[in-house]
Order: C-alpha cells, then structure tokens, then sequence
C-alpha cells in the first residue's frame, strides 16, 4: 500500500510505501475495545472521598441517657442516621486503571491504524515545521491540505511553534510518533502523520 506525500502547501512530493502489515480479518477488535476501555479508566481521578463514623469529627458523649426521655436509644453523634454523621459504604480514594499487557496495545494499535489507512483516513505530510507560532500559519496549513473537521496531528518530535499554534483549536490534538494510542487514533476524523512519525509508529509495531 501506497499513500501520497503532500508539503505543507498542499502539493504531492512523491509516494511512501507503507511498511506496516495491515489486519485485514476481525483479529484486534477485542484488544482495541479492552485497551480503549483501559485509557478512559486511567482517566477517571478516583478522589471522591466520604467519612466514616470513626473520621467524622464529634465527641464520644451520649446525646442523652438511655432511658426515661421517650425518645428512641442513641449513642453518638456521630450516627450515620443523624445530619453530619458519618457515610455508610461510601466512595474512597481508589485507582481506576486496568491493565493491558503490551502485546494487546500493539496489537490494538495496529488494528486501529490498519482501519483507518484502509478507510483513506491517513495522510502524510513531508514536514511540519511552522515559521512562527501563530495560529493563523497553522490554519493555512489546514487550509491547503484540506483537513476540515477534528484532525489528530502527529509529528516526529514535540515541534514548538506547532503546540503553541494548534493550542487554540479546538478541533486538533498533537501528538508524537512515541506516544500515539489506539484511543487517539480512533477518536479524530483525520489523521495527518509527518513521514518522520509515521517511520516512527512503523518502527514501534515492529516491536511486536
């Protein structure tokens, strides 16, 4: 499989033959879905946090003696049946993560990259070295490779100008041929891969 190389101009600068071994059957899927699932509990910051009888601040004292008031026995103020008492079962501190072994994330990863080159979602760009960190030479860029709608970037190392011009829109993430996820991959409409990260990815799966 072959994709065209475009400069930041928009213009074909030749063809790079792709390397990675595509998954063309159902293998993957369950590995993408257990991966996707482990990146969005990573996520989740698992500080909710309630006291219990023993944290909740008060004193041992009993709000009154046991018998002869007429009201119902109670021994402490720090009841879970009173205002302010303590929570019973309630959420603490916990870690959401789960774990998938690296064999799974390669796998996922390359499914997911496999669908997306077959779907003509992938593009190569030469090289994406802006002049300045502006927004608006980001957007020409853009503009002249025709990439509307959100757009995963990836470049070969983390680019300067390119974080701080793409920082603003909303609609693009960075990322480097290092750290890309099957989760990054799956979430934009358009990949644009610089060749440097896309030779990069190629090597990572390699690994496997």
């Amino acid at each position: 499989m072959k994709l065209t190389v475009k400069d930041m101009q928009g213009k074909d600068q030749g063809e790079l033959e792709i390397k990675l071994a595509l998954i063309e059957n159902g293998r993957g899927t369950e590995a993408v879905h257990q991966t996707v699932v482990a990146y969005n509990a990573a996520q989740r910051m698992g500080t909710a946090c309630t006291k219990n009888v023993g944290e909740v601040a008060g004193t041992n004292k009993k709000p009154w003696r046991q018998k002869g008031t007429g009201r119902a026995r109670a021994g402490s103020f720090q009841s879970p049946l009173w205002r302010g008492g303590g929570v019973v079962f309630g959420p603490k501190p916990r870690d959401f993560s789960l774990k998938v072994n690296r064999g799974a994330r390669q796998l996922a990863l390359r499914k997911a990259l496999s669908e997306r080159l077959k779907a003509g979602d992938v593009m190569i760009v030469d090289d994406l070295k802006l002049p300045s960190p502006k927004t608006r030479d980001f957007l020409g860029v853009l503009s002249a490779l025709q990439v509307e709608g959100t757009a995963l970037i990836v470049a070969g190392a983390e680019e300067r100008n390119l974080r701080l011009a793409s920082r603003n829109i909303a609609r693009v993430e960075l990322a480097t041929g290092e750290s890309l996820n099957t989760y990054q991959v799956l979430r934009s409409g358009k990949l644009v891969f610089t060749r440097g990260a896309f030779e990069q990815v190629e090597k990572r799966l390699a690994r496997e």
